[in-house]
């Protein structure tokens, strides 16, 4: 039996290691200097009051400045993070498929596509961060004026308001292009291929204090709730590990190699199939799709026609994270989203060509496109337990305020706690630090720092 990897030890040992690892730490922390730089002439007691309040839209602003790591709660230059890049990112993944040119060009030279698709990632996350800094500015002052505290931002491209309204949506875009710099040069001097994903990580653990502090706030219930809280989370990553890992092994039989004038047997293998192989992105985009209808509705709250302006309220009022309606939009969305992300990742990979060239065969099935129909059947099928899953740590936090209010321990404390239990939240969290864990240890193993031994 084989011991545990105990290279660990050597962690700091290593030059290499240890330098990519102080790169890292001293980027999340520029990166976390700069989430508490606010944008120009913000009105904070306007944003306070808003953050606090104990309507809907309170705890939707909780909800969105969990994900941004705090960025909301100060409207920080950073208050967008890193989103509108990965959401360009998952659009240019949709449209690959649906047109036959740019599937051609991944597949012909997947390097080169690569390049391609990363390089218009950049370009299509800076009109991606400028519609998105237009609408979260929008969302917000629509918001604090119905509250009546006036406009947390200025913004109006009247002759009084176009040079400071121009200068807002340029710091906002500008902040949100620096953070994926960060993460940028994190993936290249510090842990390879982690930094956008440690930028998204390092805001949502910098929240957590923040939020078992409003737990403890509530001098009733405080440490009930805290309790509650962790073992909740305890038992959701646990589930999340579980699920991550979860794979279906299907068999593959590659063929012989020939040995001088002799041909080995066929040698038995397995192809392991994700249970989630759509990860955290189902829930990223159900929730950007779900927060269009708010800040499109936020341009209309203040029609001259009473009818406009009484839908576009109650349309702001449904989408604002609170009500049942909202949670099971988001469920369905979720499980929906789930299936055609993963369709989309599984054909891009073509296991049934990519078999045959290589000689494999699933027993019983034919080689090249029954062997790609065989496999999409099975992904489907592993991947409705998985994306249900999704759905319901999704919800899981309205789940949890329904239960403490009917026990008569909910409120505003846990109202805005509740998002320490946040499905993308822990999703994320649980995702990067697994992944952060085997890209160091594929590293120690690289430079030779391997204890791993028999133990008779």
């Amino acid at each position: 039996m084989k011991n545990a990897f105990t290279g660990w030890r050597y962690l700091w040992k290593s030059q290499d290691i240890r330098r990519k690892l102080i790169i890292t730490l001293i980027l999340l922390v520029i990166f976390r200097v700069a989430a508490n730089i606010p944008v120009p002439g913000i009105n904070g007691t306007a944003l306070k009051s808003l953050l606090q309040g104990a309507s809907g839209s309170g705890s939707f602003f909780a909800f969105l400045d969990l994900l941004s790591g705090g960025t909301i709660s100060n409207f920080s230059i950073l208050a967008m993070g890193v989103y509108p890049y990965i959401t360009a990112q998952i659009i240019l993944q949709l449209l690959t498929p649906i047109f036959p040119a740019l599937q051609r060009k991944m597949e012909e030279d997947p390097r080169e596509g690569r390049k391609w698709q990363e390089k218009w990632t950049y370009y299509l996350a800076v009109p991606m961060a400028a519609l998105s800094a237009l609408g979260q500015i929008n969302l917000f002052n629509s918001y604090s004026i119905q509250g009546g505290q006036g406009q947390i931002v200025p913004f109006g491209f009247t002759s009084a308001l176009w040079l400071p309204s121009l200068t807002l949506l340029l710091t906002m875009v500008g902040g949100t292009m620096f953070a994926i710099w960060l993460g940028e040069l994190i993936s290249e001097y510090g842990i390879r291929g982690q930094g956008l994903s440690l930028i998204i990580f390092a805001g949502i653990v910098a929240r957590m204090p923040a939020g078992f502090a409003g737990l403890l706030a509530d001098k009733q219930h405080g440490w009930i709730l805290v309790i509650s809280m962790v073992i909740v989370m305890v038992a959701v990553i646990y589930a999340i590990v579980y699920v991550q890992q979860g794979r279906r092994y299907v068999p593959v039989m590659y063929p012989g190699r020939r040995v001088g004038s002799r041909m080995s047997m066929p040698v038995k293998g397995t192809l392991p199939l994700m249970v989630n192989l759509a990860g955290m992105i189902p829930l990223i985009f159900a929730s950007a799709i779900l927060q269009f209808p708010s800040i499109i509705a936020s341009y209309f709250v203040n029609s001259t026609n009473a009818t406009v302006a009484k839908f576009a309220s109650a349309t702001q009022t449904t989408f604002n994270g609170s009500g049942w309606l909202y949670y099971l939009l988001y469920f369905l969305m979720v499980v929906s989203f789930t299936f055609f992300y993963t369709d989309v990742m599984f054909s891009q990979q073509n296991y049934g060509e990519n078999l045959k060239k290589v000689g494999a065969q699933i027993p019983g099935v034919n080689r090249g496109a029954p062997t790609q129909k065989y496999l999409t059947k099975v992904q489907r099928r592993i991947t409705l337990p998985g994306a249900f899953f999704l759905g319901i740590v999704a919800v899981l936090g309205y789940i949890i305020n329904v239960i403490l209010k009917a026990v008569g321990i909910g409120g505003s404390a846990s109202s805005s706690s509740i998002f320490l239990v946040s499905a993308a939240g822990l999703l994320i969290v649980v995702g990067v630090v697994r992944d952060t864990f085997l890209n160091i240890d594929a590293e120690l193993k690289l430079h030779g720092y391997d204890d791993a031994r028999l133990v008779k």
